[in-house]
């Protein structure tokens, strides 16, 4: 083969490579449609397509009614929609500490930090109104917030809400336990009261520590 034929067939394959990489379409790059762009092959002239009629997608079918909107027959509910163990209870703790201490406190009496620094004070979670509220009650405010209030569906899951309001229960059942629900030993040292080598000297400081339940 001549250095010319050689050249030809050269040129040739360069030519076919070249067209073929011009013809190339990568998914990237296939013919689509941009977020709300307008479109004449549909007939109300809209690419973005609403759902089907009847369907639901995959993860959004909140068919308990007592779950999703603490609500039963239209009504707060009374009841949990699951059953509070401990790890609920100190998911709720973890929960509460994160988006509700820095308003309502770490007991919930409403002198969170940011309240001590200008913000609107919250009621106390103690009060004999809001001991009397319904878990559904506090569901609601979390999902929908109340007053100064935001609401926290966005940040606070289903399930971590429930778990917060197990939680208040908790708190409000400290601070207005019975003396009978205390254990025998440990109604004892309450009833005797603190010890002589607990008692701070004359003149001393108490410690500075933050009250919790």
């Amino acid at each position: 083969m001549t250095c010319r034929t050689r050249s030809a067939s050269c040129l040739v394959a360069v030519a076919a490579m070249v067209v073929g990489l011009g013809c190339r379409q990568d998914m990237h790059d296939q013919p689509r449609y941009k977020p709300y762009a307008a479109s004449t092959f549909f007939a109300d002239g809209t690419s973005a397509r609403p759902q089907v009629p009847g369907t639901v997608a995959r993860g959004q079918l909140d068919a308990d009614e007592q779950l999703y909107t603490g609500r039963v027959d239209g009504q707060f509910a009374a009841t949990f929609p699951f059953a509070i163990t401990e790890a609920t209870l100190e998911r709720g703790q973890q929960r509460f500490d994160i988006y509700c201490a820095p308003c309502h406190g770490l007991a919930g009496y409403g002198d969170g930090m940011v309240v001590r620094r200008g913000f609107k004070k919250p009621p106390a979670l103690h009060s004999e109104r809001h001991r009397a509220s319904a878990p559904g009650y506090y569901f609601d405010v979390m999902t929908r917030g109340f007053g100064a209030m935001p609401s926290y569906a966005a940040q606070v899951s289903v399930e971590d809400r429930w778990a917060i309001v197990a939680y208040i229960r908790a708190l409000q059942l400290s601070q207005h336990a019975p003396l009978d629900d205390v254990p025998g030993a440990e109604r004892a040292v309450l009833l005797a009261g603190p010890s002589p080598s607990s008692t701070p000297a004359t003149g001393a400081e108490p410690a500075q520590t933050e009250s919790r339940p």
